[in-house]
């Protein structure tokens, strides 16, 4: 186990986060602690950080490296961003948080943060193609990648606290001659993004402010599951934020749920950045991504010691995996029931009674692998437990909609079960259930041929006759478990393939 203190030092707020790693759990948060300190206030107009500013920070940054230290934790790594990137007198901030704190900070480059925030949406978010966006509180990061790879980034000197100090001073939140200008001069510095218009690919917004728009919005439509990682926006959805924004009145904007007290003078012009880029770019999707330029300077960090750690290509397996030994799920049984489940599936879909698509077929297995991980809470609820826990965990590389499917699958039980944990979202037709249905089935009898965990099944294979069928399971070892649960299970298949089903254990 390898462990880390990050303290990202924003234009508009400060933060602390402490990280730990080991390659079966992957990156964990251990603490996470913010404080407001809009940095960007205190520079004048010459450019400098004024003497209260600096005490600020070095008050924040004092109390942080004490909380570090009680984690035991010495690797602590200031980073610092726009508001001291942009100081005339950073040279002097940075010497005296090493005089008076014995702390090394390091200011990166606009550029730099561009990647950082990229690095950490390409790991977490499935996506091969889109467009970042990383708005911090006094400028604005942006890349373009393709494959995974980046293509352009660039930094833009605003953020969501220069817009407002520019526009919206002295103003009411929603004043209509600030809004006005806001959404002028944001179009023209996009238009300065020579790269940017009409991409038609989807947008992964990064930081605060965006997360307080998906949490704004979850709210308006009382969202069923928990999270902002990986959830998606359209056009519209955008606009029922800002014309909610919009119409609350200064004094009243304590009352949208959702909205952070910290943001709520700021959430304005950066929803007016939001729409505009997704008009700019030409995109249909907005997708947030809670992970940004903290976790990716974090793996930067941690693969100086473990190269290997961090795969872009392999998001959701790795974080299906690592969500499996987070509840001491046995690798040898995840393994087989997802073997057995898979050879399944091939049979049924040999003699033409099952067909998926590429990405269901990959929840079922997935599914398979993590099959009633709620055992880890309370074996008499498993199932509701596995639901519950699946489809409100922060799951990598996979939208909102597909990590319910995952959930309904793992913890499959019955058809009443899973129409009461389906009615929770009311996101699946009948068709959608009755798949579902189906691929639960088939993953709750795999684990009923590998109940005790021996892994007898060698190989087995379907045949039908005269309208009946019957699957010849191939074992080496000791069947009697198995034999009495697929029997008890043989049920769910059945109804799979419409005709009784004669189960024979042949020794290899």
């Amino acid at each position: 186990m390898k462990k880390i203190s990050l303290i990202d030092i924003g234009s508009n707020t400060i933060r602390l986060v402490l990280f730990e790693y080991t390659k079966e759990h992957g990156i964990k948060e251990i603490r996470n602690i913010k404080t407001p300190a809009r940095l960007a206030q205190y520079i004048d107009d010459d450019g400098y950080m004024s003497e209260e500013g600096i005490l600020a920070l070095l008050k924040i940054l004092n109390s942080f490296k004490q909380i570090s230290e009680k984690y035991h934790i010495n690797k602590i790594y200031p980073v610092a961003t726009a508001a001291i990137r942009q100081s005339e007198n950073r040279d002097d901030i940075i010497e005296r948080i090493k005089s008076e704190l014995d702390l090394d900070a390091v200011i990166i480059s606009g550029e730099e943060e561009a990647t950082l925030g990229f690095e950490a949406a390409v790991h977490t978010i499935s996506y091969y193609d889109a467009v970042t966006i990383d708005m911090g509180g006094g400028s604005t990061e942006l890349t373009f990648y393709e494959d995974k790879e980046i293509v352009y980034r660039t930094s833009l000197s605003f953020g969501v606290v220069t817009l407002n100090t520019m526009f919206f001073e002295g103003r009411k939140h929603n004043d209509k001659e600030a809004i006005k200008k806001t959404k002028q001069f944001v179009e023209k510095e996009f238009n300065k993004v020579n790269w940017l218009r009409d991409r038609k690919v989807p947008i992964l917004a990064i930081g605060g402010s965006a997360r307080n728009i998906a949490r704004i919005h979850q709210s308006m439509i009382s969202y069923p599951i928990a999270g902002v990682h990986g959830y998606t926006m359209g056009r519209n959805s955008l606009q029922d934020v800002y014309k909610l924004l919009k119409k609350t009145d200064t004094e009243n904007l304590d009352d949208i749920d959702g909205l952070s007290k910290d943001r709520a003078d700021i959430i304005l012009p950066s929803s007016i950045v939001f729409r505009t880029l997704l008009d700019v770019v030409g995109a249909k999707e907005f997708k947030f991504s809670r992970k940004g330029l903290r976790e990716g300077m974090a793996m930067r960090l941690f693969s100086q010691e473990y190269p290997v750690a961090f795969n872009k290509y392999r998001v959701f397996e790795d974080s299906i995996e690592q969500l499996a030994n987070d509840f001491n799920l046995d690798p040898t049984d995840t393994e087989k029931r997802t073997e057995i489940v898979d050879r399944l599936y091939h049979e049924l879909e040999r003699l033409d009674i099952i067909t998926l698509s590429r990405t269901n077929k990959m929840i079922m297995k997935h599914a398979a692998g993590i099959y009633y991980l709620g055992d880890f809470i309370d074996r008499d609820a498993s199932s509701q437990h596995t639901y519950y826990l699946i489809s409100n965990s922060n799951i990598n590389g996979i939208g909102h909609r597909d990590r319910v499917r995952l959930a309904l699958i793992a913890s499959y039980k019955n058809k009443t079960l899973l129409d009461f944990y389906a009615k929770e979202t009311g996101w699946f037709n009948d068709e959608e259930l009755d798949e579902i249905q189906s691929l639960g089935s088939l993953v709750k009898f795999a684990n009923a041929l590998n109940i005790s965990n021996t892994e007898i099944v060698d190989n087995l294979q379907l045949s039908k006759q005269d309208g009946d069928f019957r699957l010849n399971i191939q074992y080496n070892g000791d069947p009697i478990a198995e034999e009495y649960h697929s029997v008890r299970q043989k049920k769910h298949i059945e109804k799979i393939l419409g005709g009784d089903l004669w189960i024979e254990f042949t020794e290899s």
